[in-house]
C-alpha cells in the first residue's frame, strides 16, 4: 500500500517549495493529497504562473480549504504524514493554538493528536517573538519545523538547487533518501 502524504500550500512566499515537493512525491510513488489555501493559490499564481488546477496534476486527491467534512478533517482518516510548505505565520499560529478554522489547520490538529508526522516549512523573515513562540509551541506538540533556509555548502548554482536543498530536507524527514550533492559527507 502506498504511503499517504497530505501537502498544503498556504499564502507565504515560496510556493516553488510546495511545487517541487509535490513533483518529488509524485515520482516516488506516494499517494498525495493536496490542499491549497485561497492565498496559497494567489501566491502560487503570482510566483510560478501556475494555477492550483495545474498543480493538482501532481496529487491523487485535492480538497478545498473550507471543506471541514473532507477526510483529512478526521483523526480516523489515515495519513502517514502532513507537510505545510510554505507555511504562513497565520497558519502556524492557528496550528500552534489549536484554532482549526480551515481544513489545513484542522488536518494539522489531527496529525498532532494522532501523533503523526507533521512538517511545517515557514518562510517568513525576520521572525518576531510571536513567530518564535509559535514555532516552539508546535515543536513541543510534536511537529517538525524546517525553515525554508537553503544550504550553501553544496555550492548551488541555480535557484532550483537552492529550492531542492530545502525540499530534500523535507523528504529526508519523510523517510525518503535522495542521492544528491545536498548531503553533507564531511569531505571536500
Amino acid at each position: 500500500m502506498k504511503k499517504r502524504v497530505l501537502v498544503c500550500l498556504t499564502g507565504a512566499s515560496g510556493a516553488i517549495y510546495g511545487v517541487r515537493l509535490l513533483r518529488e512525491l509524485n515520482t516516488e510513488g506516494y499517494e498525495v493529497h493536496l490542499i491549497v489555501s485561497k492565498w496559497g493559490e494567489e501566491t502560487l499564481k503570482y510566483e510560478t504562473g501556475m494555477t492550483s488546477e495545474e498543480l493538482s496534476k501532481y496529487a491523487d486527491f485535492t480538497y478545498s480549504e473550507n471543506d471541514l467534512a473532507a477526510g483529512p478533517a478526521s483523526g480516523s482518516f489515515p495519513l502517514d504524514a502532513m507537510v505545510v510548505i510554505p507555511c504562513s505565520m497565520k497558519t502556524l499560529a492557528g496550528i500552534a493554538h489549536g484554532y482549526a478554522e480551515n481544513l489545513i489547520a484542522r488536518a494539522a490538529d489531527c496529525s498532532l493528536k494522532e501523533r503523526r508526522r507533521l512538517i511545517l516549512v515557514p518562510r517568513e523573515s525576520p521572525l518576531n517573538l510571536i513567530h518564535i513562540r509559535n514555532m516552539a509551541a508546535v515543536t513541543e506538540a510534536g511537529a517538525i519545523v524546517i525553515p525554508a533556509s537553503p544550504a550553501f555548502w553544496a555550492k548551488p548554482k541555480t535557484i532550483e538547487e537552492l529550492v531542492d536543498s530545502v525540499v530534500e530536507r523535507v523528504l529526508s524527514h519523510l523517510g525518503i533518501s535522495k542521492d544528491s550533492a545536498a548531503k553533507w559527507t564531511g569531505e571536500s
